[in-house]
């Protein structure tokens, strides 16, 4: 099955070389890119027996980071390296100040083998969905341990690897540990035919995230003005704006910030943030003589900042069933109550949990956005209740990461 896996790999590559060489002659950004992602490992000298973590993008790098924190820690001496496939990710692991970073070369034997050469890995942790077959593979073959942690299979993801079961196997042979994060996850995968003593469910990181000393009661939190519409996707913000627009009006000392989910998005959010005619500036301009009560957030890793000092939020990407909901784990934490949309097919457990407390508002439509955000604005007790059983569902799911880290050293020991 690897010869085939590798084979395909190998001609799609072959394939698209010639693309890719004129992309590499004639733009230097791809150069740059291409670069960085194939050779990027070599930043740093060789490693001999490195806990090696992989984490997709932003949101799993922080998941990474909470492991590389913890596992310090607890005393671990070995370099802990951690790995990102896309720029801003790996932009990400560097604010986070993350010492062994690198971008994840394409999932081909040619540019593997090297990676596993320079780092000869005691472990590879993969975080929630990153299923490598060719990585795995050749990790399985050189007896180093494979570690899937904080483990989630969507119902979509779950469908697919149905239709394609033999390769699903295939790769899950070469999984040392499924450790997921919730038992719909967990069955999913025992379905799909991986053995029982290999899956254990261990709760969600997510919620383990902001568990320090920064972390305050809501009953501790003085409510600032904001309200925050987070991690927005395509088709969130005509509804947000058309919230915004009459609740600009009705509440004179409110102010708003609407932080995209992928920041190449700006300027088409820029364009329709315009058209409604309520002046705004960006995150990055604030220190400016300007002062607007309408913020576009256009800088990574600064949401959290905003949440922290919010009365409420509404979380994005929850419209459209295609993007499947964003994290809403991040402002239930600063006993925010959290709105959010029908389709979250990405955070059920999460959405299930907030809902269940109270501490989430599930809407069934984009014109409820503003009905719901209003009410929960006019009543302050009510808002400061939900936002408290939000915050005190994520306390009460806590612990995650200790289990995880259990797991990474009985494995790479």
């Amino acid at each position: 099955m690897s010869f085939i896996y590798h084979t395909i790999i190998g001609f799609a590559i072959l394939v698209a070389s010639p693309a890719i060489v004129l992309r590499i002659i004639f733009s230097s950004n791809f150069r740059s890119d291409f670069l960085k992602r194939i050779l990027g490992y070599k930043v740093f000298e060789p490693l001999n027996g490195c806990v090696w973590i992989h984490a997709a993008s932003v949101g799993e790098v922080r998941l990474g980071k909470a492991l590389i924190s913890k596992l310090k820690e607890k005393g671990e001496a070995r370099p802990i390296v951690l790995s990102t496939f896309t720029s801003a990710g790996f932009d990400q692991a560097k604010k986070e100040e993350v010492e062994y970073v690198f971008r994840m070369p394409p999932d081909f034997l040619l540019w593997i083998k090297p990676v596993l050469n320079h780092l000869c890995p005691a472990i590879l942790v993969l975080i929630e969905a990153e299923m490598w077959p060719g990585l795995i593979s050749e990790c399985n073959h050189r007896k180093i341990p494979v570690l899937l942690a904080n483990g989630r299979i969507t119902q979509k993801s779950f469908d697919r690897y149905r239709s394609f079961s033999f390769v699903f196997k295939w790769i899950a042979e070469n999984v040392s540990f499924f450790s997921m994060r919730t038992k719909k996850d967990a069955d999913r995968v025992l379905s799909l035919g991986v053995a029982s003593k290999k899956v254990r469910v261990n709760g969600n990181i997510k919620f383990d995230l902001l568990a320090s000393s920064e972390d305050i009661s809501p009953l501790e939190k003085k409510e600032s003005s904001w309200v925050v519409f987070g991690s927005t996707r395509p088709g969130d913000e005509g509804p947000v704006m058309e919230a915004i627009a009459k609740l600009y009006q009705e509440h004179p000392g409110l102010n708003f910030v609407i932080a995209p989910r992928h920041l190449e998005r700006l300027r088409e959010v820029k364009e329709l943030m315009v058209a409604y005619g309520i002046e705004f500036q960006l995150h990055s301009e604030k220190l400016s003589s300007k002062n607007s009560r309408l913020i576009l957030l256009d800088q990574l890793g600064e949401l959290n900042g905003y949440y922290a000092k919010a009365r409420l939020a509404f979380v994005g990407g929850s419209f459209n069933p295609r993007f499947g909901g964003q994290n809403i784990i991040e402002p239930a934490s600063y006993g925010l109550p959290v709105v959010f949309g029908r389709h979250m097919n990405n955070f059920e457990e999460e959405a299930c949990l907030l809902i269940e407390s109270g501490g989430g508002i599930q809407i069934n439509n984009p014109q409820e956005l503003y009905v719901v955000l209003n009410q929960l604005l006019a009543d302050q007790e009510e808002r400061q209740r939900l936002g408290k059983k939000a915050w005190e569902t994520v306390v009460k799911n806590r612990g995650a990461v200790n289990k995880t880290i259990e797991l990474i050293t009985r494995l790479a020991n």
